[in-house]
């Protein structure tokens, strides 16, 4: 170093402090605009916290419970055992050749995952307004974090669902092989379905005392306690609009073989699960910018 070099760095003034206060790394948290609102990579790392929040669920659901996880055997085996009482044996409406007990057993393995989803999601905004309120995260894995506990449910329920057919001694068919494609189906329904009621609950509570009605409906307009075939002819045109009775239809169609495989419907019903799923999701995210603020 020579000495003009050394008389220019001691004649530099110092830097403020205000000026390297300026210069200090800040992160700025402002909403999306568009589809960038929907940021995928974001998500995936904060999937730790779903999956925590699962596991918390699991826990809370069963906690101080005197038979525990075997409620989730329980509930859909008697949930199909009324089924049974009230339209097989009161109403007398036949199954074909299916015991009536295995066949809304079926029936109620979709329905179950159905409305796990769909309530489990409705409410996840309303049951974690301290989270909301103090910690930031992508606020789409709230209701998301249902998808966990409700596939694990179902898992059991399918496992309950082979023993019936194996003490039936019923066989399945090839179509079994397309029971994936159904559930996949009533996913696309239940997700899109709860993320737009959990978004409404946050500013309309009256939402939580309407959809179980709803739901009650939807329920019976779908074929779980009875098969397609008891439908009026009347009632036909409105029963082909509800894109879940061929659904639920199909289930029927895999697990048994009764029934026949319409692909027109299929495409009917699938493409309206990816509307239902497309729509959830803008509304949940048209909606996202005021939670923190109204819940």
């Amino acid at each position: 170093m020579d000495l003009n070099t050394a008389e220019t760095l001691v004649a530099a003034p110092p830097v403020a402090a205000s000026n390297v206060a300026t210069r200090r790394p800040h992160l700025s948290i402002r909403p999306a605009k568009g589809w960038v609102a929907l940021d995928l990579a974001e998500m995936w790392k904060f999937r730790d916290l779903m999956f925590a929040l699962a596991v918390r669920d699991i826990k809370l659901r069963y906690k101080q419970t005197a038979l525990g996880v075997i409620w989730v055997v329980l509930q859909p085996l008697m949930a199909a055992g009324i089924l049974t009482f009230v339209f097989g044996s009161v109403a007398h409406l036949s199954s074909g050749s299916i015991p009536y007990f295995v066949f809304t057993y079926a029936g109620m393995m979709g329905w179950g995952l159905f409305n796990n989803i769909l309530t489990k999601s409705g409410g996840s905004l309303v049951g974690n307004t301290n989270l909301i309120s103090k910690v930031f995260f992508p606020r789409l894995l709230l209701p998301l974090s249902a998808l966990p506990t409700s596939l694990l449910d179902f898992s059991i329920s399918l496992v309950v669902m082979a023993g019936l057919l194996v003490s039936y001694h019923i066989m399945p068919g090839l179509g079994v092989l397309l029971l994936p494609l159904w559930i996949f189906i009533l996913l696309l329904y239940s997700i899109g379905v709860g993320l737009v009621v959990t978004s409404l609950m946050v500013s309309y509570r009256d939402v939580a005392y309407m959809l179980p009605l709803a739901v009650q409906i939807l329920f019976y307009a779908c074929p779980i306690a009875y098969m397609a075939s008891h439908v009026p002819p009347k009632a036909l045109v409105w029963y082909n609009l509800n894109p879940l009775a061929c659904v639920f239809e199909e289930i029927t169609w895999s697990v048994f073989g009764v029934g026949s495989l319409e692909w027109g419907r299929v495409a009917y019903a699938a493409g309206w699960g990816v509307a239902v799923l497309l729509i959830g999701v803008i509304a949940f995210k048209q909606m996202e910018k005021k939670f923190a603020d109204v819940i």
